[in-house]
C-alpha cells in the first residue's frame, strides 16, 4: 500500500492523504496554504503578462494584488463565519483558524471587488480595466484553490458509486451518511469547470491580440461571473455542507443567480444597448499608468 492510496494493483482509492504537507512539530505546513499562496503567485504572474499585452504598467497589477489579498482573504473567512455563526459562537477561538479551511469564495470575490473599487478610484483608473486584467487570473486561482477542499476531505456531494467516487473518511461525514463511504468529488467538477471557463476567457483575451480590439471594456469580467456563476448553480446542488439561508435556501446558489443576472445584464448593456459601463472614475479623469501612447480604454472602446 502506497500512502493508503493505492489498496490493489490497478485498483485506484480517490481519498485525501490528509490535510498537512510537512509537521514541524509546533509549525505545519498545510496544503491548503500552499495551494492559496501558489494560486496568488500564479495570478499575479499571468495578471502582469496579460497587462503588457493590454498596454497596461504590470506594476499596477503588483500593487493591486496586494489589495486584493488584504480584501480577499478576511472577508472569505468573515463570509463562511458569518453563516456558520451556530457553531462559530460556541467555539469562537475558530473564527481566526483558516488554515483549517472553511473559507467561501463568494465572500473572497465580493472582498476582492470592494478592494479594487477603492483602488481604482485612488489611482483614477478603470475599476473594469483591472477586473477584466484580473478575472482569467481568478478563475485559474479557484480551479487550484478546490484542491483544498480535497486535501482537507471537505466540499463533497451526496453519495456515489460511480468511477471516481471520493472517499471521505468518518470523521469528515455529515452525520446523517455516517456509515456511507463514498460521495460526489464536487471540488473536481468545479475546478474543472474553472479550467473551463480559463480557456474561454483567455481565447476571448488572445483573441484581439494584434487586431483591432472587438471586445468591450468589462467583457472578460462579466462573462467570467456568468460562465463561473452558472457552473457554481448546479455543482452546489450536489454539495452536502451548502452554506444555508434560512434553513433553506442554498446561499451559493442564490449568489449565483445574481451573479449570472448581473453578468447577462451588463453585457447586454455593452453590446444590445452599445453604452459604457458606470465606472468609478470618469473617463477623462482617468490617470493610466501605460506603455505607450493609447489607453486600454482608448483601445477596447470599439
Amino acid at each position: 500500500m502506497l500512502l493508503g492510496v493505492i489498496t490493489l494493483p490497478l485498483a485506484f482509492k480517490f481519498a485525501s492523504p490528509g490535510s498537512v504537507l510537512i509537521d514541524l512539530g509546533p509549525v505545519a505546513i498545510r496544503w491548503y496554504g500552499l495551494l492559496i499562496a501558489s494560486a496568488v503567485l500564479i495570478g499575479l504572474s499571468l495578471s502582469r503578462y496579460l497587462a503588457k499585452r493590454r498596454n497596461v504598467n504590470p506594476e499596477l497589477i503588483g500593487d493591486l494584488v496586494i489589495w486584493l489579498v488584504i480584501g480577499a482573504i478576511p472577508c472569505a473567512r468573515l463570509y463562511y463565519v458569518l453563516f456558520q455563526w451556530q457553531e462559530y459562537a460556541q467555539n469562537p477561538s475558530q473564527i481566526i483558524a483558516i488554515w483549517k479551511g472553511g473559507i467561501a469564495i463568494h465572500g473572497a470575490i465580493l472582498g476582492g471587488i470592494l478592494a479594487t473599487l477603492i483602488f481604482a478610484r485612488l489611482q483614477k483608473v478603470s475599476f473594469w480595466v483591472l477586473a477584466d486584467l484580473i478575472a482569467p487570473s481568478l478563475i485559474l486561482g479557484q480551479a487550484i484553490g478546490r484542491w483544498g477542499n480535497f486535501f482537507n476531505s471537505e466540499a463533497f456531494g451526496d453519495p456515489t458509486d460511480l468511477p471516481w467516487k471520493l472517499y471521505i473518511p468518518s470523521y469528515r461525514r455529515p452525520r446523517e451518511f455516517i456509515t456511507v463511504e463514498y460521495f460526489h468529488p464536487t471540488f473536481l467538477y468545479e475546478s474543472i469547470w474553472n479550467l473551463l471557463v480559463f480557456a474561454l476567457l483567455m481565447f476571448l483575451f488572445f483573441r484581439d491580440t494584434g487586431r483591432k480590439p472587438r471586445l468591450k471594456v468589462g467583457t472578460l469580467f462579466l462573462t467570467y461571473m456568468v460562465a463561473y456563476s452558472a457552473g457554481r448553480f448546479w455543482i452546489e446542488g450536489l454539495r452536502t455542507d451548502s452554506l444555508m439561508l434560512l434553513g433553506i435556501l442554498r446561499i451559493a446558489q442564490v449568489v449565483s443567480l445574481v451573479g449570472i443576472s448581473l453578468g447577462v445584464a451588463g453585457l447586454l448593456w455593452l453590446y444590445v444597448f452599445k453604452r459604457s459601463l458606470p465606472d468609478v472614475v470618469k473617463p477623462d479623469q482617468q490617470e493610466w499608468n501605460v506603455l505607450s501612447d493609447t489607453s486600454p480604454n482608448q483601445e477596447n472602446s470599439h
